[in-house]
């Protein structure tokens, strides 16, 4: 495990084009706005904080913590960057990387969720092991995780429009097959500016109209199902009727038969003449 940087690391400057970007970066979205911010601070009062880098071979270096520092120092126009050097492997490397997001506290929660589960799928950690390097419990992680459930488009809109974790969370109780029901509900949570609770309230309306409209449905069907076996039947019993008749008749008998459908049954009489 990596050791923890103290005020004893040593700093030394980097060229900023020999520091490449971290592959573990889980933050995929850097606001324009905040950077300029950043780069001009940077302008006047230089990089407060010094970036974390590991050395990969030569002059490269890959970064492992500060990547919104190295940014805005790019954005200022300078060209060396205070930074300090740890020699961690690469599941630490994403550890501290997520880490670091995590405690800033602004990065989103979809950014956050997929970070989670890159430290499962890609570097074996399970749930309880992620929750106890992060802070946080085992069942607050299988929250975030169960987010990623929710289509890439209805994660992007949910961003857009500034909606909550528990706004996501709410949103995976509908059917996950039924994306139109999840795009009119989150049409209207938008349009209205609906808070948590009251975007629960409906969702639980559209969970019970679909449960409704599906039994309406069954319904139909069954109905239709049983008018096409009773004319089905009622063919066969018309030709098992028929073909009596036309036995009778064909040994001389005069023989007549009518069939009288009714609500309550059906009724056949048949007269026969010697």
């Amino acid at each position: 495990m990596f050791q923890p940087i103290n005020e004893a690391s040593e700093i030394i400057y980097l060229n900023v084009e020999h520091v490449s970007p971290s592959p573990y970066q889980p933050r995929t979205v850097f606001e324009r706005q905040s950077l300029e911010e950043l780069a001009d601070s940077i302008r006047v009062y230089g990089v407060m904080q010094p970036i974390t880098v590991r050395h990969i071979n030569n002059s490269v270096y890959e970064l492992v913590a500060g990547e919104r520092r190295l940014r805005a120092s790019v954005l200022a126009g300078l060209n060396s960057i205070p930074a300090i050097v740890v020699h961690i492997s690469d599941r630490d490397s994403a550890l501290l990387a997520l880490i670091e997001n995590i405690q800033r506290e602004n990065l989103n929660f979809f950014d956050e969720a997929e970070g989670l589960k890159s430290l499962g799928d890609v570097y074996g950690f399970t749930q309880e092991e992620i929750a106890r390097k992060i802070g946080k419990n085992q069942s607050t992680v299988a929250n975030k995780l169960r987010i990623l459930r929710l289509p890439r488009e209805v994660r992007r809109i949910i961003l857009d429009n500034d909606l909550t974790e528990r706004h996501a969370r709410a949103l995976l109780k509908l059917p996950a097959h039924d994306g139109d029901i999840m795009h009119r509900v989150l049409t209207k949570i938008v349009m209205d500016n609906l808070n948590v609770k009251d975007t629960e309230r409906l969702i639980e309306r559209a969970i019970e109209t679909t449960r409704m409209d599906n039994a309406k449905d069954l319904t139909a069907s069954e109905n239709r199902q049983r008018v096409k076996a009773y004319f089905k039947d009622l063919r066969m019993f018309k030709n098992t009727i028929e073909q009596a008749v036309g036995f009778m008749q064909n040994v001389g008998l005069s023989t007549e038969y009518d069939i009288d459908e009714r609500e309550d049954g059906c009724f056949i009489s048949i007269t026969v003449s010697y």
